[in-house]
C-alpha cells in the first residue's frame, strides 16, 4: 500500500499531535488511549507523518517476527 491509501484507512479531525504539539491543531487521528488516574481516558492522536512512522514500525516488526501486518488499526483494542 502507498502512502495515501494507508491514510486513508483512518478517520481524520482537527486535533494536536502528541509528538509535534508546536504544530497547534493539524489533522490527527487516534493512535492510542491512555488512562490517566486522575482524567479517566484520553486519546492520544497523530498527525499524517506519525502514522505513516508507526505504521512503518509495525511492518518492520511484522517482517521481522514472520507475523501477518495489516495497516489501519492504530488505536483499537487488541484482541
Amino acid at each position: 500500500m502507498d502512502r495515501q491509501q494507508i491514510l486513508d484507512l483512518y478517520d481524520w479531525k482537527p486535533g494536536v499531535c502528541f509528538r509535534h504539539p508546536s504544530r497547534g491543531e493539524v489533522c490527527t487521528t487516534v493512535v492510542g488511549v491512555i488512562h490517566p488516574q486522575a482524567a479517566g481516558e484520553r486519546e492520544v492522536r497523530g498527525c499524517k507523518d506519525c502514522v505513516i512512522a508507526i505504521e512503518d514500525m509495525r511492518r518492520e516488526a511484522a517482517a521481522r517476527s514472520g507475523s501477518d501486518y495489516e495497516p489501519g488499526h492504530l488505536g483499537e483494542c487488541p484482541g
